[in-house]
């Protein structure tokens, strides 16, 4: 699968390590905003993965027309800004090139425009991409269904100079009908990224937690998007959309298997 991804700050460069290390995937391309031509190792082995050619450009010199006729993708990967979206949304939706956004905060014109592209193609949003915190949600809203009166407590925690609740945070505490502002945060030293959901009873507590170690789970995270943009028609997805299906399947296997434990 030929990617191209926008992004090159801390997760862009996670993501892009976790593109050039899957050997069924190429990094065709990264745009940057900056004409500034980063340098370092991670620099090298993109432009080496293009055969020697240059494959790391800025959007303000080179038009996303020539750029997808030149070096055609099949999905693109977005870790930038909001922005962005301007640039490459129209030209990707026209060619049938997948969509996959890891933005954290789109304004709501740009979440229509999103909606927008999703009829000419594939177009998945995920604030958090990372596999494990959506099976995380999952397995929070599986929880509430069985016990709809348990207290629920969301604790999320980051890096220190992060400000706001996160967006993580936010989608797992509306999937919870829990507001925003009953969240706690945490913030200290360079904390990746941790969320958790605590349900009380009153003689036990079921605790779910999820922890980013490395910014490359958002790498993983997009690649297990991107790899399955090819089976899904033109449409705006999540990855609950992804993983429900598995989900599903999984739960069917899971009877026989008990009773053979229990046996």
């Amino acid at each position: 699968m030929r990617i191209g991804l926008f992004g090159l700050g801390k997760t862009g460069r996670a993501v892009a390590r976790s593109i050039l290390n899957d050997e069924n995937c190429t990094l065709e391309w990264v745009v940057r905003k900056s004409d500034h031509a980063p340098r370092g190792s991670l620099s090298e082995a993109i432009e080496r993965s293009g055969n020697g050619v240059n494959r790391i450009f800025a959007s303000t010199s080179k038009p996303i027309d020539e750029l997808l006729g030149e070096h055609p993708v099949d999905v693109i990967i977005d870790f930038s800004s909001a922005e962005s979206l301007d640039y490459y949304g129209a030209a990707a939706a026209s060619r049938g090139i997948g969509i996959v956004t890891a933005i954290s905060n789109y304004p709501c014109a740009k979440q229509e425009q999103l909606r927008g592209l999703s009829t000419e193609t594939a177009v998945l949003w995920s604030p958090n991409i990372t596999v494990g915190v959506n099976l995380l949600i999952l397995a929070a809203n599986l929880i509430q269904m069985f016990a709809p009166k348990a207290d629920v407590e969301i604790v999320e925690e980051h890096f220190r100079l992060k400000k706001g609740v996160s967006s993580t945070a936010k989608v797992i505490a509306h999937s919870l009908g829990v507001t925003e502002f009953e969240v706690k945060s945490l913030r200290a030293g360079g904390i990746v990224g941790n969320h958790e959901v605590v349900f009380g009873f009153p003689s036990q507590t079921i605790r779910l937690r999820h922890e980013s170690v490395t910014p490359e789970a958002f790498g993983e995270g997009a690649l297990f998007a991107a790899t399955r943009m090819a089976f899904l028609s033109p449409g705006f997805y999540t990855m609950e959309d992804l993983l429900i299906p598995a989900f599903i399947e999984n739960a069917r296997k899971l009877q026989p298997r008990l009773l053979a434990v229990s046996s």
